[in-house]
């Protein structure tokens, strides 16, 4: 049986989120939330090149207990914005589990995440990408190994991007870093999303780096995290969780002697 997934978001990247859902064969795109919605455009399943009538359009404000009746759904994916988790009080309340990748939230929106995580799975990751999240677990575990390693975090950014990676400003308050002095930002056009962490030894550097070449990646993560918060209970979970748990499971399986 397939996972039902409802998404709330359709821009630039939650319409290539909907389409890894919909190629994934153990989900299943239910409908899809959008600010606006075409008068000529009635479902998602056109705008990502389906002949097919399914994952029908809805907007935030028919967001109801009535809809989610007759469109039940076992996961929503929120790639809209730190608005949407106004909703998250009635998608917690109709036992639905939230996986939010919004960058930033407002201080009274990201309360509403907390809130709902207490009835609810919630999963919250600012880049729901494996790869970075892979590289979140690699940089804290190198930097446990060599402590006295000089570290600098780059970030690059395509040109529209104002304000600094979330990512980065993570990985640098999990590194002990201060963010002002130790995080580094580029923007030029053609650069989709590009981390890296460098750690300077005496006549060495270290090198790790995650780089987005198309925001699908996103999709793919939020996939993935769809499938592992379907088994879990009501809690406020993390991206870097997921990995963490993978990561150590291979570790037990693996025989490095």
């Amino acid at each position: 049986m397939s996972i039902r997934v409802g998404l709330l978001g359709f821009g630039r990247t939650g319409s290539l989120v909907a389409k890894e859902i919909v190629n994934d064969a153990e989900l299943s795109l239910e409908w899809v939330c959008r600010k606006t919605i075409p008068t000529n455009l009635n479902y998602a399943s056109h705008s990502i090149g389906f002949d097919d009538n399914f994952a029908p359009f809805v907007s935030f404000e028919n967001m109801s207990k009535d809809f989610l009746k007759k469109y039940p759904v076992d996961i929503v994916i929120d790639f809209s914005s730190s608005a949407a988790a106004a909703s998250y009080d009635i998608l917690a309340k109709a036992g639905i589990r939230i996986i939010t990748a919004i960058s930033k939230y407002a201080p009274e929106d990201f309360i509403r995440v907390q809130k709902a995580s207490e009835i609810t799975a919630v999963l919250a990751s600012p880049n729901i990408t494996l790869g970075i999240n892979w590289l979140m677990i690699a940089s804290k575990v190198l930097k446990h190994i060599i402590p006295h390693a000089d570290i600098e975090v780059v970030e690059e950014h395509f040109r529209d991007k104002k304000e600094i990676s979330g990512t980065a400003l993570k990985l640098a308050t999990q590194l002990d870093l201060e963010p002002n002095q130790h995080v580094n930002s580029i923007r030029v056009g053609g650069i989709v999303g590009r981390h890296e962490v460098i750690f300077g030894l005496p006549y060495q550097t270290i090198r790790l780096t995650h780089e987005s070449v198309n925001r699908a990646a996103f999709g793919t993560g939020a996939a993935f995290a769809g499938k592992w918060l379907y088994k879990k209970t009501a809690g406020l979970y993390t991206m870097e969780q997921v990995m963490h748990e993978k990561f150590l499971k291979k570790i037990t399986e693996l025989n490095f002697y």
